[in-house]
């Protein structure tokens, strides 16, 4: 399984029997500032089901659906089932509905919400997930610099810097595969 991911958020919509779907598809450290200004956004709507995939430090998966009054199972879990099925990670779904007057019923439900995040989804530029991890790295000050252009040239990113009396160490984050290639020590 090749797990794929999100660098900003997308929208998705869905309308059945006048009741809309608006789904927003944003990466994981978005999700909880998402879900408070869609709360203050859309005061009169009657539902924000979410649903999220996060990949842990340990390599386990941590996921929920939550369906936010509706019906148990019709729509939280529907949702989760489309982030799981597009192999998607770290990453949020949450679907504003706005009631239309007609009950959707069970299924109806299942096929809105799951529509709208599948729609949310489409609009997406997915890219690979790469796990990331942290490495510790030290150079004298003659090769400090030299240091800092292969961390450029990996894509790796700097932590932090600490110069000590022989030098710097510098702790850099990136895709674990990269990080080997730079050598160092794993501070995951």
């Amino acid at each position: 399984m090749s797990l794929k991911t999100i660098t900003r958020e997308y929208e998705g919509f869905l309308e059945d029997r006048k009741s809309r779907f608006m789904a927003f598809l944003v990466p994981i450290e978005q999700f909880e500032k998402r879900l408070e200004e869609l709360r203050k956004e859309h005061r009169k709507a009657n539902h924000i089901v979410t649903a999220h995939r996060r990949f842990l430090d340990d390599d386990r998966i941590e996921e929920s659906g939550k369906d936010d009054g509706e019906p148990a199972g019709t729509s939280g879990m529907p949702t989760l089932r489309v982030l799981q099925g597009a192999d998607l990670i770290n990453c949020a779904v949450l679907i504003v509905r706005y009631f239309g007057g007609t009950k959707l019923g069970g299924g109806g439900l299942a096929r809105a919400y799951s529509g709208a995040a599948q729609d949310a989804i489409a609009h997406a530029e997915l890219m690979p997930f790469q796990k990331l991890s942290r490495n510790s790295v030290s150079a004298d000050f003659a090769s400090s610099s030299e240091l800092e252009r292969k961390i450029t040239g990996l894509g790796l990113d700097v932590v932090s810097r600490e110069y000590v009396e022989t030098g710097v160490v510098l702790i850099v984050e990136g895709p674990v595969d990269l990080l080997d290639a730079l050598g160092g020590t794993a501070d995951d």
